[in-house]
């Protein structure tokens, strides 16, 4: 019989600290770098326990059910990250429900959200999500393509863009963890060498979040060491 999910504030404790830990080994201010707690799948009363001990940001993959979190939990300051597949028919609802957007890939989705983007709110923050390896399954652009789609986005009035994002393979050892991440962070430098102004580097997971704190990361997206194995 499975036990109804609960959340353990030492996990957020034990994973913050591997952060900050991780940027002082950098040499970097820990406090450059921010804990996206990765919450799909799980129950909003974990999302909400998570909340109240202290996360303030929260990425989730499948709009439908991010947008019942969202619904449930608007008593509470959260920002919300989508870092899933963003599909044509969910850009108004994602448009409206977040802050942020991980994973545009696509003029056509970047138009979309920016067109359906409600007035009354802020810019939606986006990231460019890359491709580093050769997984046919992973979305996102070749760092060939980055100038271009991010010419495109920066002339959209309601989209900020801020960085890149990316999901590299999975990989053993530091050195070989540390390799896509520096190539994200390269072509950071390139595009800002363009005119853009860019501040975020999103990478790094539960267990790849040292290396990549070690070439960049702003942003990492944390979810099974947050929250324990989902069922």
């Amino acid at each position: 019989m499975l036990t109804a999910p609960h959340f353990s504030p030492a996990r957020l404790i034990a994973v913050t600290d591997r952060v900050a830990a991780a940027a002082r080994r950098a040499g970097r201010d820990p406090a450059s770098v921010r804990l996206l707690a990765v919450s799909k799948q799980q129950p909003i009363a974990v999302v909400r326990a998570a909340a109240e001990a202290g996360q303030a940001e929260f990425g989730e993959n499948y709009a439908q059910e991010a947008l019942a979190k969202v619904d449930a939990l608007r008593d509470l300051p959260i920002t919300w990250h989508f870092i899933g597949h963003v599909q044509a028919n969910k850009t108004r609802e994602i448009a409206a429900a977040f802050q942020w957007v991980h994973t545009l890939d696509r003029p056509r989705i970047a138009e979309r959200l920016s067109a359906q983007r409600p007035h009354h709110a802020e810019p939606m923050d986006v990231l460019l999500q890359v491709k580093l390896g050769n997984e046919p399954t992973k979305g996102g652009i070749l760092p060939a393509e980055a100038s271009a789609l991010a010419a495109v986005v920066a002339g959209l009035p309601r989209l900020r863009l801020r960085g890149l994002m990316c999901i590299p393979e999975p990989a053993t050892g530091e050195a070989a963890q540390r390799a896509p991440f520096r190539r994200l962070r390269e072509l950071l430098e390139t595009l800002r060498g363009q005119g853009h102004v860019l501040d975020t580097l999103s990478m790094g997971m539960s267990d790849d979040l040292e290396a990549a704190v070690a070439e960049g990361a702003t942003i990492v997206r944390v979810g099974t060491a947050v929250f324990g194995p989902r069922n």
